[in-house]
C-alpha cells in the first residue's frame, strides 16, 4: 500500500487531537513553580516562559506529512545528522518526538541489528503513523514509546538521545529533561537539533527556533555538560552534550 495513502487515511481516521496539550496545560506561576514564568502569549506560543523564552505550541499529527516532504533532505542533510552521531553497532538511542520515524530508521541502519532505537511521541496517532512507515521500510529494531509530556518512559538506559525541532516544543522541559538525564547511559549523549535562531534568514517561525546560547542556559539545570555545537547542516545547529559522572 502506498505509504502516503497510509498516512491520509490515518490522519482522516484519528480523532481531532489539535494543541490538546496546550489546552489541558495549567498556567504556571513564580509561586507554584519557580522554574516557569507566565507573560505575553504569542501567536505560537503557551505564554510560559523558561529562562526567559517562550515555549512554543508543539505539532500534532495532522502535520506528520510534511515531515516526509521531499525537500527534507536537502535543507536538513539526515546523511550529516547521521555522521555527527556516529552510533556504533548495538547502540540504544531514544528518538524523542521521533514523529514519523524519518531519522529513527536511519539510526536503525546505524545500530544494526543488535541495536534498537525506541521511538518516543506522547500522540498515539503519531506512534500509528511511525508503525506503518517501519513496515513500509522493512525497518525491525524501532520501537515505538508512548512517553508524555514530562517522561520519555524510555524502557532501558539509552547511549543516545536525539531530539530534532522538539525540545523548543515540551511544555515541561525541565522535568522532560531531568527524566531523559536519567534513562541515560553513564556518559551518554543528548543531542539537540533545533534551527538557529541567530539567523533571520532561516524561513522559520522565530518560536521554532532556539540560538546556542539559549540551549546551553537552559541545560545548567541539569547534569549535563556540553560537547560540542556543530555548525554543518545548512539550516540548524547540531549541539551535543554528555551526562555528568555521577559523584
Amino acid at each position: 500500500m502506498n505509504i502516503r495513502f497510509l498516512f491520509l487515511l490515518l490522519l482522516a481516521t484519528a480523532p481531532f487531537f489539535a494543541y490538546a496539550q496546550t489546552a489541558a496545560a495549567p498556567a504556571a506561576t513564580p509561586a507554584a513553580n519557580a522554574r516557569y514564568q507566565t507573560g505575553q502569549r504569542t501567536r505560537d506560543g503557551l505564554g510560559k516562559y523558561y529562562f526567559g523564552r517562550e515555549i512554543a505550541h508543539f505539532m500534532t499529527h495532522h502535520g506528520a506529512p510534511w515531515l516526509e516532504r521531499a525537500e527534507r533532505e536537502q535543507e536538513e542533510r539526515p546523511d550529516l545528522v547521521l555522521q555527527a552521531l556516529k552510533l556504533q553497532p548495538g547502540d540504544l538511542v531514544g528518538d524523542i518526538g521521533c514523529g514519523t520515524g524519518y531519522f529513527s530508521w536511519r539510526m536503525a541502519q546505524a545500530v544494526g541489528e543488535k541495536g534498537l532505537v525506541y521511538g518516543v511521541e506522547i500522540q498515539k496517532e503519531m506512534l500509528a503513523l511511525l508503525d506503518a512507515q517501519m513496515k513500509h521500510r522493512g525497518v525491525r529494531n524501532v520501537k515505538g514509546v508512548h512517553g508524555t509530556t514530562t517522561d520519555p518512559k524510555l524502557p532501558a538506559l539509552v547511549d543516545l538521545v536525539l531530539m530534532v525541532d522538539v525540545y523548543h516544543e515540551f511544555d515541561q522541559p525541565f522535568e522532560m529533561m531531568e527524566a531523559i538525564c536519567k534513562q541515560l547511559k553513564p556518559g551518554g549523549r543528548v543531542v539537540f537539533i533545533e534551527y538557529r535562531g541567530e539567523d533571520p534568514s532561516v524561513p522559520i517561525k522565530p518560536l521554532h527556533k532556539m540560538t546556542e546560547a539559549q540551549v546551553k542556559k537552559e541545560m545548567t539545570a541539569l547534569p549535563l555538560e556540553h560537547v560540542e555545537t556543530l555548525k554543518t547542516l545548512p539550516r540548524q545547529h547540531l549541539i551535543i552534550f554528555r551526562k555528568k559522572a555521577a559523584r
